[in-house]
């Protein structure tokens, strides 16, 4: 009996082992095997050297907010969860700083090609490379090395209409670059504890611009969102999403009317995300038919359509010019006397402003040559 019964314990413990011992090995393995690969290609990723020259990489003075690292490096600010909402609460509030010593001057060479970010030493300048991306339909002027937009077609999203793009002495105001976190205001909530080059990268930084129709970027001036707003509410939640990005991005602070003018439009939109891009602007607008292109119907849409895109533009790695001489002064402008219908300015850069009052006006444009009223 003892012998039996001892059999029986040894074959007991021996099956109890046979079918004990191969589970944890074989379930382990592909999950061991799965997290080691994912943690390889994490850590892979962000200590890959970056691919843009040294001179492209993001100003070191923004490295610990900047939303979209050129070199693709990870920073604090891309571990929030992405909604302008909790963006905002991020941004300090205070009061505004003057304006004392604010110039354009103060933030570089107007539409600079010295640059770092992403679009900077392409040997093209900035409002070339914002018309190419926003603009559809665009036509090159050839022997510009894929720079200088000659036309395009513009769905605004400030109005929503259609606006058919000309270049021309008295036909390129009808399209501006419009800082969406305007310079001066920039300059009152942080712009001015920046160095030169990173105030030349603020004023340059495809976040930070948009292709907009003119006399409403005129109209708005230095206004922030606590006093002014795209007419076209569709797009009011991307507009202060942005300008929320570009403060968080260069350090600015808000005051609090601004806050709690952002707030009001976000509470409408509550998942809206802080955009991290620098390619096509986030279009929410429905199209109308241009006051420009009456004859030109456009269909109904709640995004700008879909084109091809010209070809890419050279990459920062080819030899191109460091910096881009600015543009002559336009030798064919109408005369002082003639301006066009609206237009309340002429800036010193040969475009109109369309603004109803002296202060703003011209703003981003090297300041007012002369006022019509």
């Amino acid at each position: 009996m003892r012998v039996r019964t001892l059999g029986a314990v040894l074959c007991s413990v021996s099956i109890a082992l046979t079918a004990c011992g191969p589970t944890p090995a074989a379930a382990p393995v592909p999950g061991i095997t799965t997290v080691t690969a994912a943690v390889s290609s994490t850590t892979a990723t962000s200590v890959a050297p970056a691919p843009a020259p040294v001179s492209s990489a993001p100003p070191t003075s923004l490295v610990t907010s900047d939303l979209s690292s050129p070199t693709g490096t990870t920073s604090p600010a891309q571990s929030v969860t992405g909604t302008a909402l909790v963006l905002l609460a991020q941004l300090p509030i205070k009061g505004r700083a003057p304006m004392t010593n604010y110039s354009r001057a103060q933030f570089g060479q107007a539409w600079t090609d010295d640059n770092r970010n992403p679009l900077g030493h392409n040997g093209c300048d900035t409002r070339n490379d914002i018309l190419r991306r926003d603009l559809t339909d665009v036509v090159i002027k050839g022997g510009t090395g894929n720079c200088v937009v000659m036309s395009g077609v513009l769905i605004d999203p400030y109005t929503a209409h259609r606006i058919v793009f000309s270049r021309g002495n008295t036909t390129s105001s009808t399209i501006q670059i419009d800082h969406v976190v305007p310079l001066g205001d920039a300059w009152q909530t942080g712009a001015q504890h920046l160095t030169a080059q990173s105030r030349t990268d603020l004023a340059n930084d495809p976040l930070e611009l948009l292709a907009v129709d003119g006399p409403t970027n005129g109209a708005k001036g230095d206004g922030d969102a606590a006093t002014w707003l795209p007419p076209n509410k569709s797009y009011r939640c991307a507009y202060v999403a942005r300008q929320v990005a570009v403060k968080a991005r260069y350090g600015f602070w808000i005051t609090a009317a601004e806050h709690d003018a952002i707030v009001r439009v976000l509470t409408l939109c509550t998942g809206q995300s802080a955009p991290t891009e620098t390619g096509t602007p986030l279009l929410s607008v429905s199209m109308t038919t241009s006051h420009l292109s009456p004859t030109t119907a456009a269909p109904a849409t709640t995004a700008a359509p879909a084109t091809p895109r010209p070809a890419p533009l050279p990459t920062a790695t080819q030899s191109l010019p460091e910096t881009t001489p600015p543009p002559p002064p336009p030798v064919d402008a109408p005369p002082v006397d003639a301006p066009p219908a609206g237009a309340t300015a002429r800036c010193n850069d040969g475009t109109y402003s369309y603004a109803a009052h002296h202060q703003g006006a011209c703003s981003h444009h090297h300041g007012v040559a002369v006022f019509f009223r």
